[in-house]
């Protein structure tokens, strides 16, 4: 090993983490255009990647898809699915500097409104390249409301808020 590294040691086992699961998920939604959400492909999971953003009253995402993709399809059948935001880009092969939020929730097709031009305005600016895409008539916003939060950090040391009260304290 050389003398300028570190030897690092993982824990073999979880622990209680206590981070801010309000700052770290602005964090992370504010430093990450994807995610990967996971939903029910007629009983196997199905991933995709979304570009995503946080709603303004922080009690979920938002996301676009064409109506005419699987995640949409499998959403329209079993709305709870689970969204994955993490910072695996920027650790840098430092596994103890990677930090994961996953959200755990309801997904729901938004109707073209007052409440979906808020939505939709959210989303196009953490991501204006997608403004085109996300005002197609073939495409759906998803909000997906927020059940639960786990954040993971230090490789094991886990938080987790099963009502997610402490990130919906306005800010």
């Amino acid at each position: 090993m050389e003398k300028d590294k570190k030897e690092v040691v993982l824990p073999f086992v979880k622990t209680e983490g206590h981070v801010s699961l309000r700052e770290r998920l602005e964090e992370l939604c504010g430093s990450e255009m994807s995610a990967v959400l996971a939903t029910d492909g007629g009983g196997q999971p199905y991933t995709s990647l979304v570009s995503f953003a946080l709603s303004p009253d922080r009690k979920g995402l938002i996301f676009a898809t064409p109506k005419a993709t699987s995640k949409y399809k499998n959403i329209a059948k079993n709305p709870r699915v689970s969204v994955l935001i993490d910072n695996r880009s920027r650790a840098k092969g430092d596994i103890m500097l990677g930090e994961a939020i996953t959200i755990l929730g309801l997904a729901r097709p938004v109707r073209r409104g007052k409440r979906w031009r808020e939505l939709a305005a959210v989303l196009v600016s953490k991501n204006p390249a997608l403004h085109e895409f996300i005002t197609a008539p073939t495409t759906a916003l998803i909000y997906i409301e927020a059940a639960k939060y786990i954040h993971v950090g230090r490789f094991q040391a886990i938080t987790v808020s099963d009502t997610a009260q402490q990130v919906r304290k306005p800010f």
